[in-house]
């Protein structure tokens, strides 16, 4: 039986949305991090990732001036922090203190990253696109790091170890991912 489609009309839906903790210094060197969901894979080569910022945030002009930012990947362990740090500004709190993490000076780029989460990447700006109420920065990565629990046998990332935690927007709620489905560029070799 099919379902019936319903509209709900132009608006920002998409899933999974990961969420993202944009790490950055400020202005007086200190180092940031904001909770973002506008994010994502963009290219392959070079390897590259956007996440996308209003003007009014904190961490804006911070991305801009370095030249460079991080992308801690929490856990759903970790999801009141990672709403606390998407509902307080830096201007205002320093939220590593507040929430007993480490920020880490990044290896490759002038950018803190979130020691406590299981997957961070390094970036360097490439180049920031105006769009609407955001404006998406684009990074290059320089350097990922993976928890060494979260590592499968082969060294390779485990996504249930990582167990990374997905927005919904509209609904505005937190989710994990579900169970393993089938193995990428394999599983469409059955249908003719």
């Amino acid at each position: 039986m099919e379902s019936t489609m319903k509209s709900l009309g132009a608006t920002t839906f998409l899933l999974p949305a990961p969420v993202l903790l944009a790490g950055s210094y400020d202005p007086q060197g200190k180092a940031n991090i904001m909770t973002a969901a506008w994010g994502g894979i963009c290219a392959s080569q070079p390897p590259a990732v956007a996440v996308s910022i209003q003007r009014t945030r904190w961490t804006y002009a911070s991305v801009l001036e370095r030249k460079a930012f991080t992308i801690s990947i929490p856990s759903t362990s970790q999801a009141a922090q990672a709403d606390f740090a998407g509902i307080r500004s830096g201007s205002k709190v320093d939220k590593f203190a507040s929430l007993h993490w480490s920020a880490v000076k990044g290896e490759y780029v002038d950018a803190p990253y979130v020691g406590e989460c299981p997957l961070v990447l390094e970036l360097a700006l490439l180049q920031s696109v105006e769009i609407g109420s955001h404006v998406q920065f684009i990074g290059e990565v320089k350097d990922v790091k993976v928890r060494e629990d979260c590592l499968d046998e082969k060294g390779r990332p485990d996504v249930a170890a990582i167990d990374p935690l997905l927005f919904a927007p509209v609904t505005r709620q937190y989710w994990g991912i579900g169970k393993l489905v089938g193995k990428a560029f394999s599983l469409g070799l059955s249908i003719d």
